[in-house]
């Protein structure tokens, strides 16, 4: 009886022992991923790794990196997955991300990798700006389709336009970028100061443009072209457009801030697999595997409309570009929720 009754306790102990040894280990991981991505990505990295969680902090490109550069010297993410490859030139010249080779890191494009020999982000994917525009709306208000960057100036498009704020969102950032390098610095500023005229209100988030043009709140949003596609393929009433002058895009990348992590280490690995590229595949038609990479539903055609940019100028010259764009336009921001 005596022993039987040592018995519970031990086998309770050796429950909990093993609770303990097979509990996952939990990762943090900073992300502007869409929040309709995270749980795919997370449930597929998760299958493969069932040792391994992932618990994601998410907010817009800006509003990320802004927080990551804040936590500089003691940061809180293990890894960064779903961040503008702009961002991440940013995040390591400030030490933030920390130097690695993935398993798998030559067959990504090459146009998606950090292009410094001591390499620490790595692309997912590639992800575009375009216009999207309400049909039906725009019939009612007698609003031409544009086709140019320069067709949105004209002023029968006032105050039907959304844009987001750069200094949010990696989405507006892109474009900015775009028109500057395309045009050149002075003309750039100068489209942009009569773009404002037409502008309605800039958004904090990349893909609300897109989803306020299509519910008719505005006739026409600066945005994301996945978001168009998606809502396109669920029935909203709205083209992807991409003007001719070319459309701003970025390199959506992963990389380490833990590099005592093998965890962290192995999650960079699953990020840039073929596994995760089918995954992202879903919803870019650009993906870092370019055996990967099929079209996607509604999604127009990106890689001729690709403005050609210079990604290291983006990072380095990122400050004072939203600076200036602030004091010039950012009266007509939405409020910060």
């Amino acid at each position: 009886m005596k022993n039987r009754w040592m018995l519970a306790p031990l086998a309770a102990i050796t429950a909990l022992s093993a609770t303990h040894a097979f509990a996952a280990e939990e990762l943090t991981v900073y992300s502007a991923f869409e929040t309709d991505m995270l749980a795919k990505f997370k449930s597929g990295f998760e299958k493969a790794n069932p040792d391994i969680k992932i618990k994601w902090v998410r907010d817009s490109t800006g509003i990320m990196t802004a927080k990551l550069l804040a936590e500089k010297d003691a940061p809180r993410a293990d890894v960064v997955w779903g961040l503008a490859g702009s961002s991440m030139a940013l995040l390591k010249e400030n030490g933030i991300l920390k130097p690695y080779s993935p398993k798998g890191l030559s067959d990504v494009r090459p146009s998606l990798v950090d292009p410094q020999s001591d390499k620490a982000w790595f692309g997912n994917d590639a992800f575009f700006n375009a216009v999207c525009y309400n049909e039906i709306v725009a019939k009612e208000l007698g609003l031409p389709k544009p086709e140019t960057w320069q067709d949105l100036l004209k002023p029968e498009y006032q105050g039907h336009i959304a844009m987001p704020n750069p200094a949010s969102s990696g989405t507006g950032y892109m474009q900015v970028s775009a028109w500057l390098q395309t045009m050149g610095d002075k003309a750039g500023w100068e489209y942009m100061t009569k773009l404002d005229k037409n502008i309605d209100h800039y958004t904090h988030s990349g893909s609300k443009p897109c989803v306020q043009a299509a519910q008719g709140e505005v006739a026409i949003g600066i945005s994301m072209a996945i978001r168009g596609a998606t809502l396109k393929s669920q029935g909203a009433p709205i083209d992807v457009i991409m003007p001719k002058g070319g459309v701003g895009w970025e390199a959506e990348a992963v990389g380490l801030v833990n590099a005592n992590s093998a965890a962290a280490k192995r999650l960079v690995d699953w990020s840039i697999s073929a596994d995760a590229n089918k995954l992202y595949n879903e919803f870019y038609p650009v993906v870092g595997r370019k055996a990967e990479s099929k079209p996607v539903p509604n999604y127009p055609d990106v890689e001729k409309a690709m403005a050609k940019l210079d990604f290291s100028k983006m990072a380095s010259s990122r400050k004072a570009v939203l600076k200036t764009w602030s004091e010039k336009f950012d009266s007509k921001s939405e409020p910060k929720s």
